[in-house]
């Protein structure tokens, strides 16, 4: 969910990418049933069959090319190292009206190399929503291990994301997402700040913000489908991608062989608000991380007991509550604390852990006076929050959120429900509960999408996820009893396959992937790594 929200996982806890998914997926416009025609032209034998409205972009000839940008172009290296290629796909911006304007949509693809055994194409979405998926086969591909080999592995950046025709406000940030603050003032603060964020919008993007919906992006992955050449497609989703794979199988049934959702979320959760109700996976995986750096009081110097490191993180954000902290060249306020903290919780592994570590101890010198040059975790997220640098992330994440579902629009629903959370959360609670943009955003063209109950899905979940619930994930399951629960135990880690180091859960996945068939029963996985 921002990671989500979960980019590449790798990267995602350094962002709020997994944790708006989030992080990552729905019934109206008539065209609907006009999308889930065959591909193929209608007969010049038969003129009462209508023609495909969507022809010429299902059968458009695409050409592919090195993935390098530029010098400097890291994602670039990555893909032509592992010898996948680029391409451009081009989409209708408005699907009620496929003969008018058109956006592109960006494709990495590596080939199947086992042609004997090809199985077809495997299409990624790692999240957000709003996350860059096209850097994402390499890895992917690897830890698919020999199964990859059988399956073309595509990355696809969804519409207004990454290298895919850009959506960008001008924001001064790249999130939406702050904390409430301490009082009233400062919670009028963050509504007009909401509203300025929506004006952007408007102002910069008005044109494009209204087809930013997942039920467009699944349109769209029809539309790679057919242009790749594909009857069917297998796909890969994480947190928002998983999403965005009910509402892709619900629209365009019979159009998926083997799917996989990883970070589930619950579609009856999903929202401008996904994350309210989070408040006590993130504060679980916050304890387990403070005993992680209570055991390294040596290296980090937060405390030797979990206690006395959660009282450090409560010390810095009431030094935050009397006045800015003074982080390098940013003013870090009550605000933006809890941002930080929300942020650096996705990841269940030691480097994450450490780079948390790292980003409280400077915020713990900021907060006692010390002159601060911010470790680069936390440098990273006070660009990301503070800064322009990522505007186009905020802003194509925002306005797919906005997209998909109604936010209340009264700033006092917000503030009520602040008042009746927990008094003694001040990390967690502002954040979750607090006002946003899409309150200032116009009404969403379509109704969500009623989510089909019959899809056979593998599914994995973390129980300690702090983004996309263990609860949700088994609502999914439960209401859909041909699929398969893959659960990673002792773990407040979001995203699993291939990130996490489970032997447990990435063999069961990659036993899937190669046989098409799921396990005969549900998973249990212990935390242990292999």
């Amino acid at each position: 969910m921002t990671a989500s929200l979960v980019a590449d996982d790798r990267r995602r806890g350094h962002r709020l990418r997994g944790l708006i998914a989030r992080t990552g997926p729905v019934t109206a416009l008539c065209l609907a049933g006009a999308l889930t025609l065959s591909a193929a032209p209608a007969a010049p034998a038969a003129p009462a069959t209508p023609a495909d409205p969507l022809a010429r972009y299902h059968h458009q000839h695409l050409t592919w090319k090195s993935c390098l940008l530029g010098p400097d172009d890291e994602t670039g290296k990555e893909l032509a190292q592992a010898g996948a290629q680029c391409t451009d796909v081009t989409v209708p911006l408005d699907y009620t009206h496929p003969d008018g304007r058109t956006i592109t949509v960006a494709l990495s693809r590596i080939r199947a190399t086992d042609s004997a055994h090809r199985i077809g194409a495997l299409v990624l979405n790692s999240g957000g929503p709003g996350g860059q998926t096209i850097g994402d086969p390499p890895w992917v591909r690897k830890a698919m291990k020999d199964v990859g080999g059988r399956y073309d592995v595509v990355g696809v950046d969804p519409r207004f994301v990454g290298r895919s025709t850009a959506l960008d406000c001008g924001w001064p940030t790249g999130s939406m997402i702050r904390g409430a603050g301490r009082n009233r003032a400062e919670f009028d603060r963050m509504t007009s700040f909401s509203a300025d964020l929506a004006r952007r919008c408007r102002t910069h993007a008005g044109d494009l913000v209204p087809y930013a919906s997942t039920r467009d992006t699944a349109r769209d992955m029809d539309v790679v489908r057919a242009a790749l050449g594909e009857r069917r497609i297998s796909y890969l989703g994480y947190s928002y991608g998983s999403y965005l794979g009910e509402v892709y199988t619900t629209m365009f049934p019979g159009r998926t062989e083997r799917v996989v959702l990883d970070g589930v979320i619950d579609p009856a959760r999903y929202g401008p608000r996904l994350l309210r109700g989070t408040e006590a996976a993130g504060k679980h995986a916050l304890s387990d991380w403070a005993d992680w750096t209570a055991a390294r009081d040596k290296d980090y110097g937060l405390g030797r007991t979990r206690s006395a490191v959660l009282a450090t993180v409560e010390a810095i954000q009431s030094a935050a509550e009397r006045a800015p902290l003074r982080v390098g060249g940013y003013r870090v306020d009550d605000r933006i604390v809890p941002t930080v903290i929300f942020n650096g919780l996705s990841q269940d592994n030691p480097t994450a852990f450490g780079d948390f570590a790292q980003g409280v101890r400077d915020l713990r010198r900021a907060a006692e006076g010390h002159p601060v040059s911010p470790s680069p975790w936390l440098a990273d997220v006070l660009q990301f929050l503070l800064t322009g640098h990522d505007s186009e992330y905020g802003s194509a994440q925002t306005a797919i959120l906005c997209a998909d579902g109604s936010a209340p629009r009264d700033p006092e629903s917000y503030w009520r429900d602040l008042r009746r959370a927990d008094p003694e959360d001040r990390l967690f609670a502002p954040v979750t509960n607090n006002i946003n943009a899409c309150a200032f955003w116009a009404p969403p063209r379509e109704t969500p999408t009623t989510i089909r109950a019959d899809l056979p899905a593998l599914m994995v979940n973390a129980t300690g996820d702090p983004r996309t619930l263990y609860s949700g994930a088994e609502t999914v399951h439960r209401g859909w009893p041909s699929s398969r629960l893959i659960t990673l135990h002792d773990a407040d880690q979001h995203a699993v396959f291939g990130i996490f180091g489970s032997a447990c859960v990435d063999n069961a996945v990659n036993a899937y992937l190669a046989t098409g068939r799921l396990p005969a029963a549900d998973i249990s996985c212990p935390r242990a790594r292999p």
